[in-house]
């Protein structure tokens, strides 16, 4: 079938990398052994080089695909197969009515990367674990500790719900058609509580407006302090006061929002 640019349809040919991620869907952090995990839910199956790999670990795949012709084509390449196709937009799709434990696994748009993750971090009923292909350079902003690059305001965020790994990266060849990209597979394995609560992650949010600027000209932009008194707090944590946004730690951003929260 004929990709569809506008949903950034792009098909993974290889099977090793096809085995390589159902594997890794497979691999469950040590606290989800004891669960009974049985289903795996796939983001935009397409046409179903992964769903293949995914049917034969997993007792039952749920796959959610939002384009018409290829939700209504896939169930009839797996004949007797344990396969649900649900027609829908992933990110309206309710988690809620899965009531098993599940992983999940997919080649995802890149254009949506972003809010697929925050969806499933975010849910009451989160995944054991998340193995999505998505654009290379997204994956080390998610990542930065392994891709030694500096932190956003993205992956503090996952940080926060999830540990985060990355996987093999998946040249743009391996694909048909070939997107402009490299891809690589990203691991999340969602934390049983999150590292800080939601008012410190609003607070970095706020912080991260202008990236480029000082951390201090961004707090005098929401809180009551001017820059001079901003940079001393910041210098009394340990923090450079000439740092910026993505120069700070997770901890680092809780111990200061506290810090403001008070004085």
């Amino acid at each position: 079938m004929k990709n569809k640019k506008s949903l950034g349809q792009n098909w993974l040919k290889d099977r090793p990398t096809l085995e390589t991620i159902a594997d890794l869907a497979l691999d469950l952090p040590e606290t989800s052994l004891e669960k009974d995990v049985k289903l795996c839910l796939e983001i935009g199956p397409g046409l179903g080089t992964l769903t293949s790999s995914l049917l034969r670990r997993f007792d039952k795949v749920i796959a959610i695909e939002f384009d018409e012709r290829l939700a209504a084509n896939l169930p009839k390449s797996f004949p007797g197969k344990n396969l649900e196709v649900k027609h829908q937009d992933f990110l309206k799709f309710d988690l809620n009515q899965i009531e098993e434990p599940y992983v999940v696994a997919g080649n995802i748009p890149y254009y949506i990367t972003t809010p697929i993750i925050e969806k499933l971090l975010l849910a009451n009923n989160k995944p054991e674990n998340i193995v999505l292909l998505i654009q290379k350079e997204v994956a080390e902003k998610i990542c930065p500790k392994e891709a030694k690059l500096n932190n956003s305001s993205l992956s503090l965020f996952v940080e926060n719900f999830a540990k985060p790994k990355l996987g093999p990266v998946v040249t743009r060849d391996f694909f048909t058609p070939p997107p402009k990209v490299d891809s690589q597979v990203l691991i999340l394995q969602p934390r049983p509580t999150p590292l800080v609560e939601t008012d410190v992650l609003d607070f970095i949010h706020k912080s991260f407006t202008n990236p480029r600027k000082k951390l201090s000209a961004n707090l005098a932009s929401f809180t009551d302090y001017d820059k001079p008194k901003l940079e001393a707090i910041l210098k009394d944590q340990g923090i450079n006061p000439a740092a910026r946004p993505a120069d700070l730690s997770l901890e680092n951003y809780a111990m200061l929002a506290k810090t403001l929260k008070t004085r």
